[in-house]
């Protein structure tokens, strides 16, 4: 073991070990439960449980002891990772076992978390906390997913000289009349560094109107790259409506495909 493996291992059981710390007052009182007093006032018998773990890519891996390039909810390949395919979601009750056996064999605990794809943690913070699913309780995340992650890749593409080019995406941000709605990019978007995601999500809403009249090389048709950013734009959206019917997550399917 390399002295960075030895310190990120420790760092990753330090945590758990001072989150079950915090957490240690909701294992009895999650399923029998406990009085509070809501925001009207009235007492209530509430269940407060671990129900939802907000946080980035790298949080989200130290949360569910997966390794750095892998998936926290589903078994998909390092080399899949990014591709529009089901894969099967990783199953709580089986990883349980596995760190069940932390309090065994030490050789048995790290090979079998290993062929398991799980870091070796001693008992993480959520292996006992009641009606709590840790791979279910991940959240989307919409900022370094979806605007640090596709959209930076979708305009990366579409300013890329294969395709529209970065001269002319900034020759139209530059022409776009002022507007109380929009945000101007006076000097283009290609000067800017480190972008944030406001920034991005700026540039999505004026995306379609810098793109819709511009040819590619060689007079190829446009209609197929614009058909995609629709379908990018909308499936973005969609995917930040704060509920969800099977009739919206028929429409984010549809515009993946």
């Amino acid at each position: 073991m390399t002295n960075k493996t030895a310190r990120c291992r420790a760092q990753a059981n330090l945590f758990h070990t001072c989150i079950r710390l915090l957490v240690a007052p909701i294992n009895s009182v999650g399923e029998t439960g406990i009085e509070m007093m809501s925001g009207d006032r009235i007492w209530r018998r509430c269940h407060p449980i671990f129900a939802a773990f907000v946080g980035d890519y790298l949080e989200q891996t130290l949360v569910t002891c997966v390794y750095s390039g892998c998936c926290p909810k589903c078994h998909a390949p390092k080399e899949q990772l990014g591709e529009y395919n089901q894969f099967s979601p990783q199953d709580f009750n089986k990883v349980i076992n596995i760190y069940l056996l932390a309090n065994g064999d030490g050789h048995l605990f790290h090979a079998t978390c290993h062929e398991a794809g799980l870091k070796p943690v001693y008992h993480p913070f959520w292996d006992s906390l009641p009606l709590a699913d840790v791979y279910l309780s991940i959240t989307p995340d919409i900022l370094h997913q979806m605007f640090q992650g596709v959209m930076k890749h979708l305009i990366a593409w579409l300013t890329d000289s294969a395709t529209f080019g970065s001269a002319q995406i900034n020759a139209w941000c530059k022409s776009l009349p002022p507007n109380h709605y929009i945000t101007l990019f006076l000097e283009g978007i290609m000067h800017l560094s480190q972008v944030s995601g406001a920034e991005h999500k700026n540039m999505c809403r004026i995306l379609i109107g810098l793109i819709i009249n511009l040819p590619l090389p060689n007079g190829q048709g446009s209609s197929r790259v614009i058909k995609a950013v629709c379908s990018l734009l909308d499936f973005l959206y969609l995917v930040q409506f704060p509920s969800h019917t099977s009739e919206t997550l028929h429409h984010l399917d549809n515009s993946l495909a």
